[in-house]
């Protein structure tokens, strides 16, 4: 396991979806490097946001990225995280 949350998270994705699942799913998308585990995922977002995460999914999308879709736990904010990494 990588020691730098860097290494595991590229950056945030942010399309007009990814905004809505913000505000409604308290969850923030990542690009993430294709190797990364959920595990690594979800230990990147907590040592980086100092945050708790309930759930990490996984997809690859057709031009070969793998995206990681972080939910928080319900007592976390994610819009308030998306204005700390910038999103809004």
């Amino acid at each position: 396991m990588t020691h730098d949350p860097y290494d595991v998270l590229l950056h945030p994705y942010v399309t007009e979806k990814t905004m809505g699942r913000i505000d409604r799913d308290n969850t923030i998308e990542f690009v993430v490097r294709r190797e990364a585990t959920k595990t690594q995922v979800k230990w990147a977002v907590e040592k980086l946001y100092n945050a708790k995460v309930v759930k990490v999914n996984t997809r690859i999308t057709m031009r070969g990225e793998k995206h990681a879709a972080v939910r928080f736990a319900d007592d976390v904010n994610a819009e308030e995280i998306g204005q700390r990494i910038g999103i809004f």
